[in-house]
């Protein structure tokens, strides 16, 4: 059997609450770790990645991580966000973190909510620019919830048969 690696970055919590859940499903030698506590991903034969989505754009600290992974290795992407899932901001995040992981094998992404904290909303909605945004991601105060937790799980059952088949 082959051994997984949930690997995330969090700022508030919310993209540690699904790496646990993935981490839960993963049948099997497995581990769970900061990204800032990687050193190396070669005793991995799969490695989910999570982020939060900041202004449509991943942390640099996860671009970082995410240019140094090996060609050729099994990777699957997960994030959490303010918007709506699904959105086009989600979308490009995630789509924008593949392209720097070019080289490595992607075998899904996974996408939910996370509570944006109040902080940011209310100094955003101030701002003519980014209201609509505030007031949407107002709405993703309960996220991650138990049904994106359910998800994250058979989202990882998924990856791991999908990177199991030859």
């Amino acid at each position: 059997m082959s051994k997984a690696l949930v690997a995330y970055y969090t700022e508030t919590g919310n993209t540690l609450k699904i790496a646990e859940s993935i981490y839960e499903a993963l049948p099997g030698e497995k581990n769970i770790k900061a990204l800032a506590e990687i050193k190396s991903l070669d005793a991995c034969d799969l490695v989910f990645i999570g982020f939060p989505i900041h202004s449509q754009s991943i942390p640099k600290k996860v671009q970082d991580f995410l240019k140094k992974v090996p060609k050729d290795k099994k990777i699957a992407l997960f994030s959490t966000h303010g918007a709506l899932t699904g959105s086009q901001l989600s979308r490009e995040a995630i789509e924008s973190a593949a392209a720097l992981a070019s080289g490595a094998k992607l075998l899904g992404t996974y996408a939910c909510r996370g509570r944006v904290p109040y902080c940011v909303l209310e100094g955003l909605v101030t701002k003519p620019e980014h209201k609509a945004w505030a007031v949407m991601a107002a709405s993703a105060r309960t996220h991650p919830d138990a049904t994106d937790l359910e998800e994250a799980k058979v989202f990882a059952m998924w990856i791991k048969d999908k990177g199991s088949a030859k």
